[in-house]
């Protein structure tokens, strides 16, 4: 077993000196451009990605940091908007633990620019980041040029010649989840207060207006259901027109829209509770009474506007909340909801105006209706903290992940006691007793509530972690570490030399000490005739973090790590800009590297070979292997074997 270990570290150190195996390089760029005519062009940026690797997008406010177009000034052309990306996919993502919008397989960018000369030369860089569900590559930076005017693409870092293709499967996908949360949407709106009783009335109308005639009522009653989608998707594409595409996608990412858009939510969950009514002017409902008289197929396009138009009230939450969803998503997504929408109220009215005698089998109308109606301003009120995000994260308010979970505790409490009938609002009929449909809401909420309440202590709840911000301001594991790492008896004096270097900017987790910095801390390790952990890691690498709450707060890899070793913590997506005489010259790339991160990046690679995080090596004074090095693995008594193995080969040579 000794010599296999021998064996497996030699082949290790070969490949990181060589440079090679382990250097992931997942996306591949490839620069084209299409003549437009008119002196007009479409700059093409394609990345092929590997699987199961994800390109984040560049709609990302929070981290993880977003894909980045930067082009140099140039007087020769000029820059026609911004640039447009194909549809991302938005998805959980375990590494950040929230909702996500990036994009697997394939992404194509494109920039339209019209050339002011006869030919220019556009020169820049793309930056980008990539994962995949267990590591994170640092942000990196691929520089382009374009020769307008000339067949020639010139591209640099040996990055191929392509022809632009877009792959919209992943759009078409989110636009059909989207499609059936419209669907489901116009269904729960069916059953409020407003469109509810207009059921029988709708479908008594086409009987009485067929003279008896069962194909003259079906005919009518095809033409309402039309009407009703016509109606509805006309809205959705008066949206898309009057905002258009680039509006569109913008909007997700600016606080003030967001702080809109919750403030509409809050005002629609209000009108749910009966604070107040909306109602459109009567003169519109009265207008399109008047034409329903006229009978036939005129009569059953206004009887579709007047549904529409009286049942304003209960649909308006519906319809605003689609549309302000649509406005974080694709330019089809306004279009796509509202038909959806109007779909659910069409096949209905429609189908029982094809056959009436089931109208007898609807449950009556009553205090239940109602009861949906507030049921849905809770949910609506809830799902609306959403918005809250972009501005906390833009802003600085500092609202924990604990604040936004404890408003849905409170929220979703308050909606099971409603369902119980111990609140009542000002529309609320008695109840005298609860029906079966109503328990199991009860114990639905109620469950849900349960569920939520761990997370007030770290839990991940991984099934609303789109609605929650990433930071906790209390994690009960780190609390626990910090507690384990001060019953070990350490003297920590003798944990560092002298202050480390960016304390001010970085700091490790459970009260244990260290440095980040390469050279100070392998000063300090030499002083202290210790062995280093070397621990490449990123502030946008959640399994950094989960590996530093899993593996590194068990008491035993704590120890081990405070008595041990001298900890180097480097992070390789810092932004922090270095002074003139810390700058090095990668002897990789040529490049001079000018922050933290790129300068501790450069020095992964170099080193080992590897451009993964998390990434711990063992290394004794002269920066050699100890062991081979370790990446994401959560298993805490391999963890403590590898320390003990690296400790003992330490005092061995």
């Amino acid at each position: 077993m000794k010599y296999l270990k021998i064996l497996v570290l030699a082949v290790i150190l070969l490949a990181s000196h060589l440079g090679i195996a382990q250097v992931l390089e997942p996306v591949i760029w490839k620069f084209s451009q299409n003549d437009l005519g008119d002196n007009e062009y479409e700059l093409v940026f394609t990345a092929d990605i590997d699987t199961p690797w994800h390109l984040y997008s560049q709609k990302i406010e929070m981290q993880p940091p977003a894909t980045l177009f930067v082009f140099e000034e140039n007087d020769a052309v000029e820059f026609l908007g911004k640039v447009i990306e194909t549809e991302s996919v938005e998805m959980y993502d375990p590494n950040f633990d929230m909702m996500i919008r990036y994009f697997a397989d394939q992404a194509v960018f494109t920039q339209k620019i019209r050339l002011l000369k006869s030919s220019a030369t556009i020169k820049g860089f793309v930056e980008f980041m990539c994962c995949d569900d267990t590591k994170c590559l640092p942000p990196t930076e691929i520089e382009y040029s374009f020769t307008i005017g000339e067949e020639k693409v010139i591209a640099k870092a040996d990055v191929e010649e392509s022809a632009t293709t877009s792959d919209a499967s992943e759009g078409n996908s989110s636009l059909i989840v989207f499609f059936f949360i419209a669907f489901g949407a116009g269904l729960l709106g069916l059953l409020t207060p407003c469109v509810y009783p207009m059921i029988p009335m709708t479908v008594t109308f086409f009987m009485n207006n067929s003279g008896g005639s069962k194909v003259k009522s079906r005919t009518n009653a095809i033409v309402f259901g039309l009407s009703i989608i016509l109606i509805y998707t006309f809205i959705g594409v008066l949206v898309t027109v009057l905002f258009g595409a680039d509006t569109i996608k913008d909007v997700s990412s600016h606080w003030i829209t967001n702080t809109i858009f919750f403030l509409l939510f809050a005002f629609f969950a209000a009108s749910f509770f009966g604070m107040f009514e909306l109602v459109l002017p009567a003169s519109l409902t009265n207008k399109s009474d008047k034409q329903v008289d006229k009978g036939g197929l005129v009569g059953s396009f206004f009887m579709a506007l007047t549904l529409v138009l009286v049942s304003f009230s209960c649909t308006a939450p519906f319809v605003g909340g689609i549309l302000v969803e649509a406005a974080t998503g694709s330019l089809l997504q306004p279009i796509v909801g509202m038909f959806g929408f109007s779909l659910a109220f069409a096949i209905l009215f429609t189908f029982l105006a094809f056959f009436p005698s089931l109208l007898s089998k609807l449950p009556q109308s009553g205090g239940w209706l109602n009861s949906v109606k507030v049921v849905l301003g809770f949910i609506i009120l809830a799902l609306g903290t959403k918005f809250l995000l972009v501005p906390n994260q833009t802003l600085g308010w500092d609202l924990s992940r604990e604040f936004f979970i404890a408003i849905w505790i409170v929220l979703f409490t308050l909606m099971g006691f409603y369902l119980l009938g111990k609140i009542k609002f000002s529309h609320d009929s008695p109840v005298n007793f609860i029906s079966v449909p109503r328990l199991a809401l009860v114990i639905a909420t109620f469950t849900f509530v349960v569920y939520l309440i761990p997370g007030l202590i770290g839990a991940p709840l991984k099934a609303v972690s789109g609605f929650l911000p990433t930071e906790s301001s209390f994690d009960l594991v780190e609390l626990i570490g910090k507690n384990q790492v001060n019953t070990i008896s350490v003297n920590s004096e003798s944990e560092i030399c002298e202050e480390p270097k960016f304390n001010d900017v970085f700091h490790l987790p459970h009260g244990l000490q260290g440095y980040f910095d390469y050279e100070q801390g392998m000063a300090c390790a030499k002083k202290l005739n210790k062995p280093v952990m070397l621990d490449f890691k990123g502030h946008s690498c959640t399994n950094c973090k989960v590996m530093e709450k899993n593996v590194w707060s068990d008491p035993e890899v704590l120890k081990r790590l405070s008595e041990d070793y001298v900890i180097i913590a480097l992070y390789v997506d810092d932004r922090t800009k270095l002074p003139e005489s810390e700058w090095v010259t990668s002897p990789r790339d040529g490049k001079v590297k000018k922050t933290i991160g790129k300068k501790n990046a450069d020095l992964q690679i170099n080193m080992f070979g590897v451009n993964a995080q998390p990434y711990y090596v063992l290394v004794d004074h002269e920066g050699n292997n100890l062991v081979p090095p370790r990446a994401f693995d959560l298993d805490v008594d391999e963890y403590v074997e590898f320390l003990d193995e690296g400790l003992q080969e330490f005092k061995n040579r």
